[in-house]
């Protein structure tokens, strides 16, 4: 995962007004932060993009019960799962 939220990060630099050095201290807090999960590629190839199929294997491996994303619905099967899958929108509406 951390190397998608680089990418993302690395692509967004312009627009979100970050500096290298900026991202770099994203990606080390949320090193810091994160619960490191094992991962086995049990359930791949199930999603048509092969980076959704590993947020899914994660979030099948760490038992989670909410997938948040822009692309809910690349993520269609994940309810085979017992995962939800939300928008960040939808994500804000209940926690608030």
């Amino acid at each position: 995962m951390l190397f998608e939220y680089e990418d993302v990060l690395k692509r967004k630099q312009g627009v979100l007004d970050l500096s290298d050095a900026a991202v770099e201290v994203i990606l080390d807090n949320l090193c810091r932060q994160a619960d490191f999960q094992p991962v086995y590629f049990l359930w791949r190839p199930c999603l048509p993009d092969a980076k959704d199929d590993m947020v899914l294997e994660l979030a099948v491996a760490a038992q989670v019960a909410t997938i948040v994303s822009f692309n809910a619905k690349d993520f269609l099967l994940a309810s085979r799962f017992g995962i939800d899958v939300i928008t960040p929108q939808t994500l804000l509406e209940e926690l608030l």
